[in-house]
């Protein structure tokens, strides 16, 4: 009876997966929720005989009903090919995503966790970036379905937390990796690394020399806990990310030193709207809760790299 019950919207996805795992293993009741429009089913396929472990295929634009204790809104496709193919439905999952997640806390006054974006800093001018800016983002480009949709999912979390009192957990997520991403999924970590591993050309775009910051799953999930159990004044945003900085070049060189691959580079012209440098201040997590990330680059690489191995 002392167990929480506690839903994972997009939980099937490679966030989503990690966190339902450490959920579980916290012995809470977890409800999984996922349409698998990104999501992927052999993440999730081990937990599925958990008797603690319940998977509710649901698309979260569509209301839904039951008692939670706390919620963690994840459901939104992150990466660009894949945010980019049904940018309507993107811009949708993040604010009716949202609604419906609020919209469920404020009927049993469960915390609610909203996952958002570095991406809500846009193409920055002040660098690193810290929660109080405000950003510099294209509303009409061609990825303002995803940056703009997580930009109003934030304003949707503080309007009912100043009108209803809703207890709201917001956390800005700077680039994740780690097992269970998708091979396939055209971010820069799962591109470089399966590009060395099949012997293909590694595709840099633009001159190589915007930047990235690189954070290892693990370090966020355990972020996402400490944010969820602080106290309820503590809403955030707060940033999660490593500030461990790297050009697109430097990063490839990593990925072909540790996969010993003779992969070429090729450059081809940056995307529209492509940030030229993402480094997050996070000095905010380490004084509200001591968090910090503790996996090196070069260490988390080596577990995802034996990862995608396993995938050819």
């Amino acid at each position: 009876m002392n167990k929480k019950t506690v839903l994972v919207t997009g939980g099937a996805g490679f966030v989503g997966s990690h966190l339902c795992r450490a959920l579980l293993k916290r012995g809470n009741h977890v409800i999984c929720m996922d349409n698998f429009f990104t999501g992927r089913m052999q993440n999730i396929e081990e937990l599925k005989s958990n008797p603690d472990f319940d998977l509710m295929i649901h698309d979260v634009t569509l209301p839904y009903s039951f008692y939670v204790d706390e919620i963690f809104n994840l459901a939104c496709p992150a990466s660009p090919p894949f945010y980019q193919r049904d940018p309507i439905a993107t811009y949708k999952t993040s604010i009716f995503g949202a609604l419906n997640a609020l919209e469920l806390a404020d009927k049993w006054n469960a915390k609610v966790f909203q996952a958002s974006t570095s991406e809500v800093y846009g193409d920055a001018i002040v660098h690193p970036q810290p929660e109080t800016y405000w950003g510099n983002v294209n509303p009409h480009g061609i990825r303002s379905c995803y940056d703009e949709g997580k930009r109003g999912a934030e304003t949707l979390f503080f309007d009912y937390h100043r009108q209803h009192g809703t207890r709201i957990k917001i956390v800005r997520i700077f680039n994740t990796y780690g097992p269970a991403m998708n091979p396939e999924d055209g971010r820069v970590v799962s591109n470089f690394i399966m590009q060395a591993l099949r012997g293909e050309d590694i595709t840099i775009y633009g001159d190589g020399k915007q930047t990235r910051s690189f954070q290892y799953v693990d370090d966020l999930i355990r972020g996402f806990l400490c944010l969820m159990d602080s106290d309820d004044d503590i809403t955030g945003p707060v940033n999660m990310g490593n500030p461990g900085e790297f050009t697109m070049l430097e990063f490839a060189e990593k990925v072909l030193q540790q996969t010993g691959s003779k992969s070429k580079l090729v450059y081809k012209p940056l995307p529209g709207d492509d940030p030229k440098q993402r480094k997050p201040d996070i000095s905010l997590a380490g004084n509200l809760f001591g968090w910090k990330p503790e996996i090196p680059l070069d260490e988390g690489l080596k577990r995802t790299i034996e990862y995608f191995k396993g995938t050819l």
